[in-house]
Formats: C-alpha cells, structure tokens, sequence
C-alpha cells in the first residue's frame, strides 16, 4: 500500500522575489501530528545540450554566486516563463545565452530537482541542427560560451568538475542514447 498523503493546515509566505518564493507549511502527518515544512518554489526550468555536430556541445561558463565558482562548464538553462511551454523555453535559453537556435529539440528527460524541499520540474532536451539565432540577453548573466569535444565534457561529469544535476543528466542520457543508437 503505497504511502498516506500529508494534509496542508495552513501555508505561510515567508519571502518571495521573480525566481523563487519560499513558504512555510503546517502540515498533517498520517498519524495525525503535525509538523512545519519549509518549501522553496522555483516553478519550472528547461536545459538544452546543444550538439554543433556529433562531437561537439556549446557549453557556457558563468560566475556562480551560491558556490562563489566560475570555472565549471554547464549547458545552457533556465527558467520556464508562466506562459511559455517548455520548447519554448528551451529555444529561449539556447538563443539567449549561446546564440543558436536548434532546429531539432529532443526531450530526453523530466525529473524533480530537489524531492523534499524544492519545488521544481527540470525539462532535458538534446539540441541538434544549429542555425546562429540570438535574442537578448538576460540582464544578471554575464557568460563565456565554448564549444567543446562531448568526450571531454564526458569525461569532467565523470571526474565531478561538472556538478550541476541538469548537465550531468543531461550528457549521461545522451552518452546511452548515442550507445544504444538512438
């Protein structure tokens, strides 16, 4: 039997700016106690792995704030506007932030981010057919694009010199796409 759900009593907004809102809930366990349960909503975001040709991925670099790092390649991601779907969104970030626009987006995978206090839903897509297409850009990121060997980037999943969860899934997924020959 598969667990009991948990019932809201009551949510309280703690803080909230235009990337996150985070909340505070009192919630009733199964066995009827209750407890308080922080949650930070994020919404939705997108990650594209643009492929320039079956060797090479655009990649981006970007000062990081949280961990005070810019040295860490990632694909290009961000956030799913409310009323964007989530190609679009894909298309978006791939145009803002590397240049390109993909003439074929793959979605490869939807997961959650954080399964106990984060609420958000990661879309993964493989980019392919590149044709040079900008838009603006967003005003807080400041990015160095490069293309590199998908073997290299590969390998820094790896080694753990590319840690953010959307790119690793991302390039693990499409390692076993390209072995299985998809």
């Amino acid at each position: 039997m598969p667990p009991q759900r948990w019932k809201t009593l009551s949510t309280r907004e703690i803080y909230k700016n235009k990337w996150m809102r985070l909340r505070e809930d009192l919630a009733e366990m199964p066995n009827g106690k209750t407890t308080i349960y922080g949650v930070c909503e994020f919404g939705e975001c997108v990650g594209v792995l643009p492929f320039v040709d079956d060797e090479h991925v655009v990649m981006v670099r970007q000062y990081r704030y949280v961990f005070g790092e810019n040295q860490r390649w990632e694909m290009p991601t961000g956030g799913k506007h409310r009323d964007e779907d989530a190609i679009g969104a894909a298309q978006r970030e791939l145009m803002e932030e590397v240049g390109y626009r993909a003439n074929q987006l793959v979605h490869i995978n939807s997961y959650y981010t954080s399964k106990s206090v984060c609420f958000e839903t990661a879309h993964l897509f493989i980019g392919r057919g590149l044709e040079k297409m900008s838009a603006p850009t967003d005003d807080t990121e400041f990015l160095e694009v490069g293309i590199l060997k998908f073997d290299d980037v590969l390998q820094m999943v790896l080694d753990s010199e590319i840690r953010d969860s959307m790119t690793v899934i991302a390039v693990l997924l499409a390692k076993q796409k390209m072995q299985i020959g998809d």
